[in-house]
Formats: structure tokens, C-alpha cells, sequence
């Protein structure tokens, strides 16, 4: 396995970034598109991820390997579930084969859905027999991953009956799934929620429509956590919107208060570095936002300050364990990081190790979470190529502006 040495950043950290578009946006588009042949997506992200949901939607062949890609077997779950005549078997690699899918399996048979588990009870690889779903009521945990529910809505309008899914609970994730119901809006398609009951309506054709993908808020936080460590660095990034429809836009509001001033000005957002700002130790419940918490932990062991992370339970069920990868590799770097099933809490530090060679477990957001830490010393980034998952170009942007 190939490693990347980055050498200390001596210099001020400034340039323009174009950064393609959001995954998040992109899959459930690309899963829309197939119910909706006269929807155009334009500024589609060119992760592994995205690359990987085309294939799989456009495979003739009977069996289909998604890798690593969660929203990919989500997504592929609930739309194969309704593909009439078709008969697939849904599997992907050794870690996803560890990761649980019983609730949304369930949610669909519930439907009607034709779903056999091939291997361990609860996970994939998975046989779907697609048909025509009659049911068209549905109930869920609400502090289930966004992703099972997005995947429901998704097929929603292509019932007969749309759907009506109600919550047991409180629902945790919300960002995503307004994200998802608004891509809905954006293509006609009407729906109500009120208090735990959302209802889709059916949708059977629509009119031609374009929509522009906005560029990935989860991308932008590794220029967020650059700028941060980086006295007087100006970033501009682009194409970016103030009213976005990711949970991750948070990352404007919770860098003011590490130092980085956000300014929206037409489709971009210029980063800057306040330099004379007062650090406080940070204590942000991140449960609307996970993804980030990797760069905002990396970010705040660079600036010596102490934090605080709540609401990461979903953290222990991604491509690694995120929360132990994290405490593991902040702590070779000289850190000292406290975990429980969802918090994180990193103590305040004064010191950096040098010249670390940061494992990635398989996770492109370990690989770039880590890599601002070069503006403070030199560091090593095993396996790099895995940032291919989310942002392929990702190693030459960052050079771009940094070098």
C-alpha cells in the first residue's frame, strides 16, 4: 500500500476551488432519473460513490458489487425492491457485508417487497425480486440512518398509492431527509409532513426538468480546516448556495468560531482567516452533520483547543469504525481523545508530533481530514488514493493551494 509524505506547508494557504457536485445530491437525482427518464442532472459528482450508482443502475448483469459504497446499497435496496421483473442479487465488500441493513429489508417487505438475505440475517448480500408494491403505509424507528428513510421516499411517488411513513420516535436526521423531500419539490412531486407522518403522493410522470447538483458541503470542510490552521488564508470555493439543501452547510456557522469567516457572494464562498478571534474549547452536538466530525476533530488538535462531539452513534457504522480510527491515529499524533458509543471528547494540547504516517481504514475522510495538519508539521497519509470514494481529485486541489 502506497503512502503520501506532505511536507510542512511553509507558506500562507490561498487559491480557488472548483469542487464537484454533492454525492448526497447526485444518488438520489440519478435514483430519480430512472422513474423519471426527461430529468436532467447537471454538475453530477464524479466520486467512486456516484460512479458507482450509475453502473449499478444502468447493469444488465444479474449480480451487482457496490464496494464500499452504504448510500449505493440503500438506495439500490429500495429501487430493485420496485423494479418490475427484475431479479438481482446486491452485494458489496467484506466491511459492507458487516454493515446492517435489517430495518429498511423490513420496512420494505412491509410493503410488499420480495428480499431474501443470502448470507447473515440483517445484511447484505441481498436477493431482490423486484414487483409492483400495493402497501402503501409504512412505520420506522426515527433515529434510524437518514439513508433508510431517504431510500423509502425515494420510491415513494412510483407507488400506486404514494406512501405514508410514519416515525416511532424522534427523528434524528433530519438534514437528509429534508434534502431528499426537497429534490421531490424541486421535480413536482408533492408531499406533507406534519409532526411524525410524511406523505409522498403518487407521481407517475413529470415534465421535463434540469437540475443543477450544488457542489459537496462534506468536500468544502477539508479547505474549512486548511484555513483555520493557516494565518491570513483566503480560499474561495465554488459553486456553492447560502440556502443549501446539505446538513453540512453547518460548517459556515460552526468555523466562525475557529476562525474562518464565510462570505456567499454569487455561486461561490471565499474563506477567510480571522486570525485575531478568541478560541474557546468547542462542544457541538453533531448528530444533523457526522460527516464532518473527523475535520473538526483534526481541526481543533491543531489548534491546541479542546472539543467536545456529541450525537456520533452512526460514526461506528461507516467504512470504519470512525470513532476509534480517530482516537487511534490524533492520539499517535499526540493527542488524547476520551469515546464513548457517540461522543467524542478531545482533550487540549500543546504539542504535534512529527513526521506520523496516518492509517485511513478504507475511509477517504480519514485521509482528508488529516492532511490541513501539514500547515503545523509534516505528515504521512497511508493508502491516499482512497479519497476516490468522495473527491477523486482531491490530492491535486489541495496541492493547488498549498504548495
Amino acid at each position: 500500500m502506497e503512502s503520501l509524505k506532505i511536507n510542512k506547508i511553509n507558506k500562507t494557504v490561498n487559491g480557488n476551488i472548483q469542487i464537484t457536485g454533492s454525492k448526497s445530491e447526485t444518488n438520489r437525482l440519478l435514483v430519480l432519473k430512472q422513474f423519471y427518464p426527461n430529468l436532467t442532472i447537471e454538475n453530477i459528482s464524479n466520486s467512486d460513490d456516484s460512479e458507482l450508482m450509475q453502473k449499478a443502475l444502468k447493469s444488465k448483469t444479474s449480480e451487482i458489487n457496490i464496494g464500499h459504497a452504504g448510500t449505493a446499497m440503500r438506495f439500490l435496496t429500495a429501487y430493485f425492491s420496485v423494479k418490475e421483473g427484475s431479479e438481482i442479487v446486491l452485494t458489496g465488500s467484506h466491511r459492507m457485508k458487516d454493515r446492517p441493513i435489517k430495518i429498511l429489508v423490513e420496512a420494505l417487505k412491509s410493503l410488499g417487497a420480495n428480499i431474501q438475505y443470502m448470507e447473515k440475517d440483517g445484511f447484505p448480500p441481498l436477493k431482490i425480486t423486484g414487483k409492483k408494491l400495493t402497501n402503501d403505509f409504512v412505520e420506522i424507528e426515527g433515529n434510524v440512518s437518514s439513508q433508510y428513510v431517504s431510500a423509502l421516499l425515494l420510491i415513494a411517488p412510483t407507488l400506486q398509492n404514494g406512501l405514508k411513513l410514519k416515525f416511532k420516535g424522534e427523528v434524528t436526521s433530519v438534514p437528509y431527509i429534508k434534502m431528499t423531500l426537497q429534490l421531490l419539490a424541486e421535480l413536482s412531486i408533492d408531499y406533507d409532513w406534519e409532526e411524525n407522518l410524511i406523505s409522498v403522493h403518487p407521481k407517475p410522470v413529470i415534465e421535463p426538468k434540469t437540475v443543477t447538483v450544488e457542489s459537496d458541503w462534506s468536500s468544502a470542510s477539508y479547505f474549512y480546516g486548511l484555513c483555520a490552521l493557516s494565518p491570513s488564508s483566503e480560499i474561495t470555493l465554488s459553486s456553492y448556495k447560502k440556502n443549501s439543501l446539505q446538513g453540512d452547510s453547518v460548517l459556515a456557522t460552526i468555523y466562525e468560531k475557529l476562525g474562518v469567516s464565510t462570505k456567499f457572494c454569487e455561486n461561490a464562498i471565499i474563506l477567510k482567516n480571522k486570525q485575531n478571534f478568541n478560541l474557546q474549547a468547542l462542544n457541538l452536538n453533531l448528530i444533523n452533520a457526522p460527516d464532518i466530525a473527523q475535520t473538526i476533530a483534526v481541526t481543533c488538535f491543531g489548534l491546541g483547543t479542546e472539543c467536545y462531539l456529541t450525537g456520533l452513534h452512526t460514526l461506528k457504522i461507516k467504512e470504519t469504525d470512525r470513532l476509534v480510527a480517530l482516537k487511534t491515529e490524533l492520539e499517535k499524533l499526540g493527542g488524547e481523545v476520551i469515546l464513548t458509543d457517540e461522543t467524542l471528547h478531545l482533550q487540549p494540547s500543546t504539542k504535534i508530533n512529527e513526521n506520523i504516517s496516518i492509517a485511513t481504514y478504507d475511509d477517504h475522510r480519514m485521509a482528508m481530514a488529516f492532511a490541513p495538519l501539514a500547515v503545523k508539521v509534516a505528515i504521512e497519509i497511508e493508502d491516499p488514493g482512497v479519497v476516490s470514494k468522495s473527491y477523486p481529485t482531491f490530492w491535486e486541489d489541495f496541492a493547488k493551494i498549498s504548495r
